[in-house]
């Protein structure tokens, strides 16, 4: 069985695909929602979900929440162990519990236990991130078939229930501890997913904080809560606030309180104050959605709605900060909390080829850019060394293959060396590394010896790296997988198979190679400034195809051919 699961910050849920339609499964409390809390007493005995969030005032040195930020790091948190001997837990190993314990659920309901599943992460976690989330669900005992893109499966939602063709649209993603946009598009069955862009350290969690931090002194000026352990202040507030900020997304004002041996401390807090309190985050909220349209070259006034997804979305500030950078008011008609989890189990659908679902299908982009480490001359006589040189741009459609050309810095140099690595940053120290390679060279005078780098990358997150000399035929190909997460041989090769089809430069495929040659001759046969204007298209055309992007190559391909359509047209034979 094939489940979709949305594995959040704050909320986690799961649902499936039976009967033509996504349906979300309630947990054992009847609840659709499942905190993603893990609490671990000391003599080994577990809790999840809402048993766990009710013992984090408590007991907070035994819960654990929010630990999702924590994905792919090396962070760990001490909870109790089975053995009755404290230990570290990393993200993933609290997350697999949470994904058993959804597992459990649908069991429950099917009587069936899930075997596979596609699991949603935001579309800004980094190569990393996802291969931690990929982890969880397999110490979870479940084959992971994909991860979506959390907005990508929101706006599978949004789609399959709007239905029919749309014009560009915006998933404004923000959960309890990441924020997410993505710009699609719909046509003819096809979500087109065209940029997405995000901020990983931005969500209710923090809205949570800056709450706490504006009320704390309030309610506590004879310093009760300064005297607690850290930890169970911390769980006290965190529990106020975000009691509080859900009271402020339907009232405008609420009370904060927290209860300390028996002793309430209290104070009235107004939907204003609160506002005021959040303005730095709120205006970084603008930095990702400007971003996602710059790269996908799209105006705000063009998108035909702003859609929201996520709890943190709920809260009137946010509603108007997206009024006021959109000049339009969002569309809120799909559910906020389920329409992840529905999308992941269309997305499930989709992978289990139900025929329901033939009509649709989904195209996703590679949300971080990928490149290698290189070295470039000052102009000065030095070298600058640690530079970041992009071979696939953030936002390019997947699955997707390009190559660029390095040459020799130095006199003799006998072999080419660089890191790979994936971010934004101009210097590689600010991007994560994900590997290292070399390749021998001819010794020759600095610049003469040439070397082509190809990155090739799929949905799944392979990135599969080809190196070519061709002045001595050496060649090096290096598969990036995290070794805690290596498919196996069959799959592997599977998917590399896949991406095969596409190494080869955009230039070089017939129909382009066809066009050009047309246009050639067509330059050939004119004179004067007819020619030169078909000259200026050939290059406009050679141009777009180096650039390597289809959709800048489609519509260069489209304007050259209906040019030479209406040159042709007019001939005097």
């Amino acid at each position: 069985m094939l489940i979709g699961i949305d594995l959040g910050t704050t909320n986690s849920a799961v649902a499936i695909w039976r009967d033509g339609a996504a349906e979300l499964v309630p947990n054992a409390l009847g609840e659709l929602l499942t905190p993603s809390a893990v609490s671990i007493a000391r003599d080994g005995q577990v809790w999840i979900g809402r048993a766990a969030l009710d013992r984090l005032a408590r007991h907070p040195e035994q819960t654990a929440t929010s630990f999702k930020r924590r994905m792919g790091s090396a962070a760990t948190t001490r909870l109790g162990g089975p053995d009755g001997k404290p230990r570290d837990y990393k993200a993933e190993d609290l997350s697999a519990l949470i994904l058993q314990a959804l597992v459990h659920d649908v069991e429950a309901l099917t009587g069936e236990k899930p075997s596979e599943a596609v699991i949603t992460v935001p579309a800004y976690f980094n190569d990393r991130q996802r291969k931690a989330t990929r982890r969880a669900g397999e110490l979870a005992g479940l084959t992971v078939r994909r991860l979506i893109n959390e907005p990508t499966a929101a706006a599978l939602a949004f789609g399959l229930q709007d239905k029919g063709d749309r014009e560009a649209f915006l998933v404004f993603d923000l959960g309890g501890g990441t924020f997410d946009v993505s710009v699609v598009e719909m046509f003819e069955g096809i979500v087109e997913v065209r940029a997405s862009a995000g901020d990983n350290r931005l969500g209710g969690d923090d809205f949570d904080d800056a709450l706490a931090a504006l009320m704390a002194p309030r309610i506590d000026p004879e310093g009760v809560l300064a005297a607690l352990p850290a930890e169970r202040r911390e769980a006290l507030l965190k529990r106020a606030a975000e009691s509080c900020r859900r009271a402020l997304s339907s009232a405008s004002e609420a009370e904060f309180a927290v209860v300390v041996d028996d002793r309430r401390l209290a104070a009235t807090v107004t939907e204003t104050e609160f506002e005021a309190a959040c303005d730095t985050l709120l205006r970084r909220l603008r930095e990702p959605v400007v971003r996602a349209l710059r790269d996908c070259a799209i105006d705000a006034a063009e998108l035909s709605d702003v859609v929201l997804v996520g709890g943190a979305t709920r809260m009137p500030a946010v509603r108007r900060a997206i009024t006021r950078l959109f000049g339009r008011f969002p569309n809120s008609s799909v559910h906020p909390d389920h329409a992840v989890a529905l999308g992941a189990a269309i997305q499930a659908g989709l992978a289990g080829r139900d025929a329901a679902l033939d009509e649709i299908r989904i195209t996703d982009v590679c949300p971080f850019t990928l490149g290698i480490e290189v070295a470039e001359r000052d102009g000065h006589g030095g070298l600058q060394r640690g530079l970041f040189s992009p071979i696939i741009e953030r936002n390019t459609p997947v699955p997707v293959s390009r190559v660029n050309t390095y040459s020799t810095l130095a006199d003799s140099q006998k072999k080419l060396e660089f890191g790979i690595y994936q971010g934004e940053a101009r210097e590689v120290r600010g991007n994560v590394k994900l590997g290292d390679m070399s390749v021998p060279v001819p010794p020759r005078p600095a610049g003469e010896i040439s070397v082509e780098v190809r990155f090739s990358y799929d949905s799944s997150g392979l990135l599969e790296i080809d190196v070519h000399v061709p002045e001595n035929g050496a060649t090096r190909n290096l598969v990036i997988v995290d070794e805690e997460d290596r498919p196996d041989a069959k799959d592997l090769e599977k998917r590399r198979a896949a991406l095969a089809g596409l190494k080869h430069h955009p230039r070089e495929e017939a129909g382009n190679v066809a066009l050009i040659a047309r246009a050639e001759r067509c330059y050939e046969d004119h004179i004067g400034e007819l020619r030169q204007m078909i000259g200026h298209w050939i290059t406009l055309f050679a141009g777009a195809l180096d650039t390597q992007d289809p959709r800048r190559i489609a519509e260069a391909r489209a304007m050259l051919s209906t040019r030479l359509d209406e040159i042709e047209s007019v001939s005097p034979l």
